[in-house]
């Protein structure tokens, strides 16, 4: 990827005072935010197509949707609360230049890594059933170990799969997330339980995880999170 997401966000066609909201999502039936802004302003798609459209949103001005994207680092747009009223301790949101927090997998049959040979850009998809997850995810695999199986990759859209060949594992466990942490109602401490919301959940549901890296970095607080229950 050549340039941050950031700056790609900066650089797509805005209706006025509305921005996407940069998940990457694929609901919309388009691979990114970008994507499927370049189709709107070419006529061929519609706003309400975004789950994340509201047309109330207008009112904000066209500089707090670009300002200082993703729109997760804008303090006026950082939930407290998940759909379920659960408070937030932070955000999880990528890294800078990638698509979506890192996402620590582990197949329920580590062994088919070695039989199906995944490898780094291979599509796969599977539910969470380990962490409880009802959705299906597709993730871009960056890196696999040999010796645990573990994947680690990006959760990009569903539109992202098609016609591409995806290495279907079902079910797995979900193990861990790295990314910048944006506080919402407390910053990450190293070794604690805390609550969180991955920017991609689309269920929009906390998690919670172990807190087990925090560096200060020019981007923010980078973190590793494990043992991930959805609560």
């Amino acid at each position: 990827m050549t340039g941050s997401i950031d700056q790609d966000l900066q650089n797509v066609p805005l209706t006025p005072n509305w921005a996407p909201p940069g998940r990457n999502c694929g609901a919309c039936g388009h691979d990114s935010c970008i994507t499927f802004m370049n189709e709107v302003s070419e006529g061929n798609g519609r706003l309400t197509d975004c789950p994340f459209y509201e047309p109330q949103s207008d009112i904000r001005s066209h500089d707090q949707h670009t300002g200082n994207i993703p729109p997760a680092r804008n303090l006026d747009q950082i939930p407290e609360q998940d759909i379920l009223g659960n408070t937030l301790d932070f955000i999880l949101i990528p890294l800078p230049g990638e698509l979506s927090a890192r996402k620590f997998l582990l197949p329920f049959r580590p062994d088919m890594v070695e039989r199906w040979d995944i490898k780094p850009g291979d599509i796969i998809t599977g539910r969470p059933m380990g962490a409880g997850c009802p959705v299906q995810h597709v993730v871009q695999v960056i890196s696999v170990s040999r010796v645990s199986g573990l994947i680690t990759g990006h959760v990009v859209g569903p539109s992202f799969s098609r016609g591409r060949e995806v290495k279907d594992l079902e079910a797995y466990h979900m193990i861990g997330f790295e990314g910048i942490a944006v506080p919402s109602l407390n910053e990450p401490v190293f070794g604690k339980r805390m609550r969180f919301l991955p920017g991609f959940c689309m269920m929009n549901i906390g998690h919670t995880g172990v807190v087990n890296m925090v560096m200060g970095t020019k981007s923010g607080l980078h973190v590793r999170v494990e043992d991930i229950r959805i609560q």
